[in-house]
């Protein structure tokens, strides 16, 4: 069944990991996602705003820089650090808002902003 609404619109995000279980449980201590295994090389998650999955293998470099939002910037920092990710770029202001850049440690580069 298709949605019309949806026609052209990010639906879906697919990471890689080096890691399913390390990965697993960064994205569900540091932001509350849920998985669903699909075998030994592919996870799907949810409750992220938007569904995706990690698939086996090595994240390649250039990939895109996916954003999350966070209504409390300094506790969501304190999550991916208490959850074993790594602060790449710190805390910096930008038009409309701050944000940060962390490591998940199995690869994947990724940003956190707020107002």
């Amino acid at each position: 069944m298709s949605n019309a609404a949806n026609h052209h619109k990010i639906n879906y995000i697919e990471f890689v990991s080096t890691d399913m279980a390390r990965t697993k449980a960064f994205y569900a201590d540091a932001f509350g996602w849920a998985f669903e295994d699909w075998g030994p090389e592919y996870v799907s998650f949810s409750g992220a705003g938007i569904d995706g999955g990690f698939r086996a293998g090595v994240a390649e470099a250039g990939g895109p820089l996916v954003i999350l939002y966070s209504a409390d910037l300094a506790a969501t920092e304190k999550a991916v650090v208490a959850a074993g990710g790594e602060i790449v770029v710190p805390v910096f202001e930008f038009p409309g808002g701050r944000r940060f850049h962390f490591s998940d440690g199995v690869g994947n580069l990724l940003g956190v902003w707020s107002e």
